[in-house]
Parts: C-alpha cells; sequence; structure tokens
C-alpha cells in the first residue's frame, strides 16, 4: 500500500464523531440507486421451507449501543436476540485520529499503546453482551487514523477512508485480538475481558464512504477490491495469531447496490457487490481468472499458473466462515423485488444470483466450497417518518416476509435488524428503527420480536394452512417452549393450537385448519409470569 500520508486533515470533534458513526448503515451518505417503477418479482413459495437446524439473529445499533449499552442490551434481550454487532472504527480508538504520524513509541499491534478511555465503550459493550447472555460480532474498519492512508486523495470524500495501509490495519485487528483473546486483564482491571469468537471484517468497502477509491480510469478499473483484499488478508492473519483462527470470521459485509450510471463509482461512490466480488477474486464477467494487463490493473495474479497460487495467498476468500451482506430492499418495494437492468445488485430477492456467482468462482478455481450468507445489516426505513418507506403495518409485514425468504434458503445464516430507534433527522435519514426517535414503539417492534408469516392466506374449507414463525425471545427461557397459534372471527382471540418451538433460536413451522376466515396471531408469553406478547395479525380467507 501506499505510505501514509502526512498531509493534515483538519476535521471537528462533532464532524469526527459522526464520521465514525458512519461506517454502518446509518450513513447519510448512503449511494442512492434510481426509483424504479417496474420491477419483477420471486414467486411466493407455497409450500413449506426447508428443514434447517437455525438462522441466528443479529442486531446493530451503533450510536445508542456506545452511549447506553446496559439499556440498550437489556432491550436485545427481551427481543431475543443472540449477536449484538459492533463496528470498531480504527480512528475511533487513537488518541488523535488526526495525527499525520503515530505517537512516539506507539505500538499498534499492542492494546495497551492505545488510551484506556478509547477502549471502554467497547470493553463495557463486550462485559455487559457477556453478562447478558449475548454474542458480539466485533467488525474493525474505516476510518483509520491520517498516519494509516495514502496520499493524493482529492477532495469530495470522507477523510480516512483513502487508500488505507493494510500493515497498519493488521496490527489494529491484532491488537483486537489480543484484548479480547479471552485472557487480557486491562491496567486496573481484576479480571480478564470476555473472549469475543464472531469478527467480520470492514464495513461496506464497496462503499466510497468506507473505502476510496472505489475504481480508477473513468471507473472502468475496480480500485476498492484489491485494497479491500489486502486488508483481509492483514486482518486474518492477525485473528490467526491471536488465537482466533477458529473462530467465526466473515469477510464482505456489502451494500446491496451503488451506481452504475455515467462515471461512478468513481472515487467516492458505491460500487455493485457483483462486480466488487468479481474483482476481489480476480475473475471476469464470464467468471474466469483474469489474466495479463486487466489482471495487472487490479492487483491479480497475470498468468495462469500464478493464478493456480491465489487460493492459498488469500485464504480469507476461501476459508472463511461465510460472506457478510447488508441486503436492504429498495425504498418501499416488496423484499421479493428484483430491480430491473441492474444483474449486479445483491439486495434480497438478488441473493440466489450471489451465491451462484460465488459458487463458480469457486470452481473456476478448483474448488467446492460453497460459501454460507450472513446477513449483518438489514432493515426497512417506515412511513412516518420518511414518506421513501412503506406504510408502518406494512413495514411490519415485510420484514416477517423477509425473514421467511431468509429462512427459506438455507444458505442464509442469519437475519438482521438495523436500528433500534430511528436516529435524529439531522444526522440520518436512515429510519429503520423499531422505534420513533421519541421512543415511541412502531408495529415493527412487535413483528421483530414475534414473527410471523403465511406463505398462503386463502384455501378452501378443510385446508391446512402453513404458519411459520418465530419466537425470538424463548431461546432464553428454559425447558421446552410452545407457541400459542390465536384465532379471530370477530369474537375475540382464542387459542386454536399450540405448536412447538423447533430450535433454540426460537422458529415454529406448523400446518393448521382455520374453521373460518378471520385474522390469526401468534401468542407467548416470558417465562415466571412475564408479560404475553403477540405477533401481528395476519388475515386468512377459507372459501
Amino acid at each position: 500500500m501506499p505510505a501514509p500520508s502526512r498531509q493534515l486533515k483538519l476535521i471537528g470533534a462533532a464532524a469526527l464523531a459522526a464520521l465514525i458513526l458512519a461506517g454502518c448503515g446509518g450513513s447519510k451518505h448512503k449511494p442512492v440507486a434510481t426509483v424504479v417503477t417496474t420491477v419483477t418479482t420471486v414467486t411466493k413459495p407455497s409450500a413449506k421451507p426447508p428443514p434447517r437446524s437455525s438462522m441466528i439473529s443479529i442486531f446493530g445499533d451503533p450510536a445508542r449501543l456506545l452511549t447506553s449499552p446496559g439499556p440498550t442490551l437489556d432491550t436485545y434481550r427481551a427481543l431475543g436476540v443472540d449477536y449484538a454487532r459492533v463496528t470498531v472504527p480504527f480512528a475511533g480508538l487513537v488518541a488523535d485520529p488526526r495525527a499525520t504520524s503515530p505517537p512516539a513509541g506507539f505500538d499498534p499491534s499492542s492494546p495497551a499503546s492505545y488510551p484506556a478511555d478509547k477502549w471502554a465503550p467497547y470493553d463495557t459493550i463486550v462485559r455487559e453482551a457477556t453478562a447478558r447472555g449475548l454474542g458480539v460480532i466485533l467488525d474493525p474498519g474505516s476510518p483509520v487514523p491520517a498516519w494509516a492512508t495514502g496520499g493524493g486523495e482529492p477532495a469530495g470524500g470522507l477523510p480516512y477512508v483513502w487508500t488505507p495501509s493494510a500493515v497498519a490495519f493488521g496490527a489494529f485487528v491484532h491488537a483486537l485480538g489480543v484484548r479480547y483473546g479471552g485472557q487480557y486483564t486491562p491496567p486496573g482491571a481484576s479480571a480478564p475481558l470476555p473472549r469475543v469468537s464472531f469478527w467480520s471484517v470492514w464495513n461496506e468497502p464497496n462503499y466510497g464512504p468506507e473505502l476510496a477509491p472505489q475504481a480508477t480510469d473513468h471507473s472502468t478499473v475496480e480500485a476498492s477490491p484489491a485494497m479491500y483484499r489486502v486488508l483481509l488478508d492483514a486482518a486474518w492473519k492477525s485473528l490467526h495469531q491471536t488465537g482466533h483462527g477458529g473462530d467465526r470470521i466473515l469477510f464482505g459485509e456489502l451494500a446491496p447496490r451503488g451506481r452504475t450510471t455515467g462515471d461512478n463509482p468513481g472515487n467516492f461512490s458505491g460500487m455493485v457487490p457483483l462486480r466488487f466480488v468479481r474483482a476481489l477474486y480476480c475473475v471476469d464477467s464470464s467468471l474466469h481468472p483474469l489474466q495479463g494487463s486487466a489482471a495487472t490493473a487490479r492487483g491479480c495474479p497475470a498468468t495462469a499458473s500464478a493464478s493456480k497460487q491465489f487460493p492459498s495467498q488469500n485464504p480469507a476468500l476461501f476459508r472463511a466462515t461465510g460472506m457478510a451482506i447488508h441486503p436492504y430492499p429498495q425504498g418501499a418495494l416488496a423484499p421479493d423485488a428484483v430491480i430491473p437492468d441492474e444483474p449486479d445488485y445483491a439486495d434480497l430477492a438478488n441473493l440466489p444470483k450471489l451465491e451462484r456467482q460465488l459458487d463458480s468462482i469457486q470452481q473456476a478455481y478448483g474448488l467446492s466450497k460453497r460459501f454460507d450468507l450472513y446477513s449483518t445489516e438489514f432493515g426497512y426505513k417506515t412511513n412516518p417518518p420518511t414518506p421513501l418507506g412503506p406504510p408502518l403495518q406494512q413495514a411490519a409485514a415485510y420484514l416477517n416476509w423477509s425473514e421467511f425468504i431468509s429462512w427459506s434458503d438455507p444458505r442464509i445464516r442469519s437475519y438482521n435488524q438495523y436500528l433500534l430507534s430511528d436516529p435524529p433527522p439531522a444526522s440520518s435519514h436512515f429510519d429503520t428503527g423499531l422505534e420513533f426517535l421519541d421512543g415511541t414503539l412502531k408495529p415493527s417492534y412487535a413483528a421483530f420480536r414475534l414473527p410471523i408469516y403465511l406463505p398462503v392466506t386463502r384455501g378452501a374449507a378443510g385446508a391446512a394452512l402453513t404458519v411459520w414463525g418465530c419466537v425470538r425471545p424463548a431461546h432464553f427461557a428454559a425447558g421446552s417452549q410452545r407457541a400459542r397459534v390465536e384465532f379471530d372471527s370477530g369474537k375475540g382471540f382464542k387459542s386454536l393450537e399450540t405448536v412447538p418451538i423447533l430450535n433454540r433460536n426460537g422458529y415454529v413451522d406448523a400446518t393448521v385448519r382455520f374453521p373460518s376466515s378471520g385474522s390469526v396471531r401468534l401468542a407467548w408469553s416470558y417465562p415466571h409470569g412475564g408479560p404475553e406478547i403477540h405477533s401481528r395479525e395476519v388475515k386468512v380467507t377459507i372459501t
């Protein structure tokens, strides 16, 4: 990578805080895809999804988690969340991210070199999550300190993401691996910090505000995949050196869309993810290994014989646990909507194509690995507060439908909700929270906590309909658990059936005969006299 820049970049403290939080889906700088009026849709499943063992739930709300970790994690537990995803920006851990050289004697690979107060929020999150039985996913990435960026940055982008040093980043990940390896006791503490065993590397590297430049030569040559490949390898090496080689390690964290018109993505816009993946793996549009000048320009092996060494030289790309994705829908479109004329998107409806591309790439290198996908950011903006999202009740229904689509694909190993609370309008318009800014619950709150989805809602008298759902908090309750299917034909809800919860992640899948048309919901009670909770209601028509 280029030598660190010595050009001083000035940025205020408030702007830096906003920059550090911009690495997640809440950034107001998200690339906006062209609004479309015509879409194609994936046929809605009419049968049960295939059997599967589990699908973990992941929650992300970096601002709220950093400022109020205990109460936020209490809410996560009440919702039944398995893992809290925590982005860890390199720049947020150093004493002065604007400095053009590191402090004298600073060792970026040692956790002791970083100020204790910078570690404190992350230490608290890891401790508090562990105490509540929640897992933590640490996601190290940008922004990076000024001294770890390259020179020649043009105007127009966020600072601290330009050609970051893979050596410095790898050292930072080494410090994280040591600190959260289960044996590190911070100065003044009486016990080691808990171990973290779930990692993901760099948020949205196909997105210019996270990694730049995205492309060169009038956007004809992909630049960000080559940088990310080296950053990923450095992080992989550091995690293995610090005893995390057997952990769950993800790569990608891909934004679902990008710009494909004009001179884009250029330096600071977004690259469509399937194009990013092809360049990351050094294959052409036909998924054959690149050769010659096309390979060299993208940091790839230039000959067929050299390509044979590519998998062993880039172990994370071939041996990681899975690929992390952010399969956000576009605006108010249904989760099965495929955006026309954009074959390289990776929103939810297009994930089967991403899977096929990953499989074909592995085969191009003579391998057979089938990567699982981990959804680590997802959510629907709601109207209100933004007119760009679906109405509140429809957004709740779309969340449940999205989770059913995810469950129906055995290669999708997680379901995510991004944001507990809508952010202040001045900082973001990413209104995917389960609560409004003032704390008022949206219908999405109940929909996330106790999802329900019926693939078919109309049937003949006596026919059985599939009722699928999830009692997400059930895995925190001891003993076998059952949910109630409740039905209302116009005289109030009454229990129709009790159904078993299939696994520790709370999923239920039952066939139920309804006596008439009406409304159906799931119900479950927290143990030890806790409150009864309900899913949203779904109307069924029996003819």
